[in-house]
């Protein structure tokens, strides 16, 4: 990606950006800002707790399925623990698989729904930053042409 040119980063972009719109799937995000946290336990149990909220609230869903599979790249090892701790505590149907991100569309999928998301807290608080501003444009512009059409997807 670093080898890309701006133009080429924003066509790889957008052709992942519009698969995800295309794609039958849905999704959930949660958001806990690290600086409201005391300590790394404090991040735990904030993250613990709202992940578990929203599967709780979204539970006939999940249910719904013979079995919930789990994709993770075990980037970060205390996400690793709270989502196999959280999804094991409210479901017996759940598998974990370990994935490398360029083999799994949909797990970049996920990644850049993530980071859509990260971008909108960023935006709700603070201005982009000069790349992001001349990748998405405004706060407005990323909200109207790339946010609100992800968003649809939410669960």
């Amino acid at each position: 990606y670093c080898n890309h040119t701006i133009e080429e980063r924003r066509q790889l972009f957008h052709s992942l950006f519009h698969f995800a719109r295309r794609a039958p799937i849905h999704y959930i995000s949660v958001c806990v800002r690290k600086s409201e946290c005391r300590d790394i336990i404090d991040l735990t149990a904030k993250l613990s707790r709202a992940i578990s909220e929203i599967l709780r609230r979204h539970e006939p869903y999940f249910t719904s399925f013979d079995r919930i599979i789990v994709y993770y790249d075990n980037g970060q090892v205390e996400l690793t623990k709270i989502l196999t701790s959280v999804f094991y505590a409210l479901y017996s149907h759940v598998e974990f698989r370990k994935v490398q991100p360029v083999d799994y569309k949909l797990f970049q999928v996920a990644d850049l729904i993530c980071t859509l998301e990260l971008l909108a807290a960023k935006g709700a608080s603070t201005q982009f930053s000069s790349s992001e501003h001349s990748f998405f444009g405004s706060v407005r512009d990323f909200k109207k042409n790339y946010l609100k059409n992800i968003q649809k997807k939410l669960l």
